[in-house]
């Protein structure tokens, strides 16, 4: 129990110490996000202390009613009938020898029973003097829990929400992922059918060139074989002539 509460105090001290820090950072700068997020570790590093150390005073507790139960057992077995609240008030004198006063230690096993009564009785007071020096510190960080704990409430209802915001957000980045996969596919084959009507038309314009390209031999071969013609028929005039 000393190791306990020694390290009990001395973690109230340091919790202490960076509420102090704290304190005189906020003078200076409040806005900082920084400062923010240490006000609300130490807010939730004092609640899981004040749990912690308020399961420990239970736990105190509830070993000492074991004792004062098994002291009241030992002493009926000694002959002594007490009711709870004769106990308590034999507990609150801080004196083993009440429990023993009237009772004849006749064998080994009364003078061993009450040798227990006198160990239970001490354990109790132990934990009534440990109860007490833990009180102050109780009081103290319960109340430093309950001036936070508005602010944690908030704190955590944003941070829900936060995560709300969240998944919202991917459900919303998936749909537009989605979205704009189709539209790129939609985009592509707009892109494909302006290529295929800009190739259609210029084969159908090769045609129309070929055509007409077929149409210019044509005349340009009646052309020559006229040239040639005439060429021949002025050879004979010429022969002709000459002769």
């Amino acid at each position: 129990m000393a190791d306990i509460k020694k390290t009990a105090n001395k973690v109230r001290a340091k919790l202490k110490v960076i509420e102090q820090n704290i304190e005189q950072e906020e003078q200076t700068n409040k806005s900082s996000a920084d400062l923010r997020i240490r006000k609300t570790q130490h807010s939730t590093l004092s609640r899981k202390f004040v749990e912690v150390m308020t399961e420990y005073n239970r736990t105190q507790t509830d070993y000492r009613e074991r004792c004062k139960g098994r002291i009241q057992r030992q002493l009926e077995i000694t002959g002594r009938q007490t009711t709870n609240e004769e106990l308590e008030e034999m507990l609150e004198q801080g004196n083993p020898a009440v429990f023993t006063q009237g009772i004849i230690m006749e064998t080994q096993q009364a003078k061993q029973t009450l040798a227990d009564i006198e160990a239970r009785h001490a354990d109790i007071i132990k934990l009534e003097n440990s109860i007490k020096e833990l009180h102050d510190m109780f009081m103290d960080m319960a109340m430093l829990v309950e001036n936070q704990g508005e602010m944690i409430d908030r704190i955590e209802y944003h941070v829900e929400h936060a995560v709300d915001y969240v998944q919202t957000a991917t459900q919303d980045t998936k749909k537009a992922l989605k979205y704009q996969s189709k539209a790129r596919r939609g985009e592509l084959v707009d892109r494909v059918e302006y290529h295929v009507g800009l190739t259609a038309n210029h084969v159908q314009s090769g045609r129309s060139e070929l055509k007409a390209a077929q149409e210019y031999q044509s005349k340009a071969r009646k052309k020559k074989i006229l040239i040639i013609i005439c060429l021949i028929v002025a050879i004979i005039i010429l022969i002709i002539i000459l002769a």
